[in-house]
């Protein structure tokens, strides 16, 4: 990969079992010990609430999520989100996650929803619907 920062062997796969298996919806990243290494914080299917409530308080972390939801015609859709989880009290380690949330956007390139959230309610999933259109 030729991004500034890292993904680690057990990113790659969580990323691949998401995107490809499809047998979880939800992928958040965390930076390891080890300087500019993103290894895997949850793998899950999570409803939005859920995914929410997986976040920490206080420390940022890049979420890759897929979210199901239907179309004002009523149809079924899918779409992937690449979420920056940046709270407030964790703004020492903005600069480190935005290089990672930029590498990422660089990997999904297929991922066309990026979105910044500082608070639990701009992950609501109305909003989030309403980005994803």
């Amino acid at each position: 990969m030729s991004s500034p920062i890292g993904l680690s062997e057990g990113s790659l796969d969580a990323l691949h079992h998401l995107r490809e298996k499809r047998e979880i919806n939800t992928v958040t990243l965390r930076y390891a010990d080890v300087p500019g290494v993103l290894v895997p914080d949850v793998e899950g299917n999570l409803t939005p609430e859920e995914l929410v409530q997986a976040l920490p308080a206080d420390a940022p972390r890049l979420v890759v999520h897929e979210l199901s939801f239907a179309s004002p015609e009523g149809m079924r859709r899918n779409a992937q989100l690449l979420i920056f989880w940046m709270p407030p009290n964790a703004a020492e380690q903005e600069e480190t996650y935005t290089a990672g949330y930029t590498a990422l956007k660089e990997y999904l390139g297929d991922v066309h929803v990026h979105l910044t959230a500082r608070r639990a309610d701009q992950l609501e999933y109305r909003r989030l619907v309403a980005l994803a259109g």
